[in-house]
């Protein structure tokens, strides 16, 4: 008995070290790697030319999850004078920005035809495009049309319509994205990209694309759920705010040529122009 007694003694506390093993290892992994990043060196290079227009945007998706906060970040810029936003619904946040005068708003429903809107994209700087969805649930066929044929058809019809010397395209793609990814959603978005790049080529267009992790809602669109995802992934860099993209998005267009038809912006990267944006507007207004 005394011995059947002592191996269920020397059991439990064997299953207690088994259990809070893992947990305390991933604690120190995770902490580990959020003072690495930190410590990083999230700082680009000051902009040396002066900054290229940034006078009039036109948005794509600004009542989705990324676009509000896109929409939020430029709304907040007075070096922006007119906003297009092309949508086929409004937001309280579209609403207030056509309210204040500087928003354009545009019911949109064909998004493989544009003849509609060519004139109004004629004036335009740069498009920022956050037009998108979800994979679960989609066919293959539905998900190429919105993430591929949807943006193609437009920067063909664009780059005909504008006569500026100097346009870009920004897109919002996806991490860990691969031509020879088993997963769909993976291989379109990179040939999105590539489509795009194309025909941007021997062009005025530059096409930019953005290839965040985790997309933390604005304040005013966010759940608790979505709040406790941000601050999870944030400490180890693979998250970032929706407003810190557009923020990221006007900063490289400011930077003209710097940035090259066919330049990719990760996690990392969106997070180093965002911060480079906030410095600038802070010089600029000292």
């Amino acid at each position: 008995m005394v011995s059947v007694l002592t191996c269920i003694s020397m059991k439990k506390p064997r299953l207690k070290t088994i259990l809070v093993t893992p947990v305390i290892l991933f604690i120190i992994a995770y902490a580990a790697l959020a003072i690495r990043v930190a410590t990083f060196d999230k700082t680009v290079a000051q902009r040396v030319a002066p900054p290229a227009s940034l006078e009039t945007i036109a948005i794509f998706g600004a009542s989705g999850t990324a676009g509000d906060g896109i929409l939020k970040a430029v709304l907040a810029n007075p070096d922006v004078r007119k906003i297009h936003v092309i949508t086929r619904r409004t937001t309280p946040r579209i609403e207030a920005g056509v309210a204040s005068g500087k928003v354009q708003m545009t019911i949109h429903m064909d998004y493989l035809d544009y003849a509609a809107i060519l004139t109004q994209m004629a004036e335009v700087d740069a498009v920022f495009w956050a037009i998108g969805l979800s994979s679960l649930g989609v066919d293959e066929e539905t998900y190429r049309r919105i993430h591929i044929d949807f943006p193609r058809r437009f920067v063909e019809e664009w780059t005909h319509a504008s006569a500026k010397p100097d346009i870009s395209f920004h897109y919002i793609s996806s991490s860990d994205i691969s031509e020879d990814s088993s997963a769909m959603w993976a291989r379109v978005k990179v040939q999105a990209e590539k489509t795009l790049v194309e025909l941007a080529s021997n062009t005025s267009l530059r096409v930019i694309s953005y290839r965040p992790d985790y997309i933390g809602p604005t304040a005013e669109e966010a759940h608790i759920g979505q709040k406790a995802l941000y601050w999870f992934f944030s400490p180890l860099g693979a998250a970032v705010k929706a407003t810190q993209i557009g923020q990221a998005m006007m900063e490289v267009v400011t930077r003209g040529d710097e940035f090259t038809n066919g330049g990719k912006l990760s996690t990392w990267r969106i997070i180093r122009y965002s911060d480079a944006y906030e410095k600038s507007k802070v010089q600029d207004h000292d």
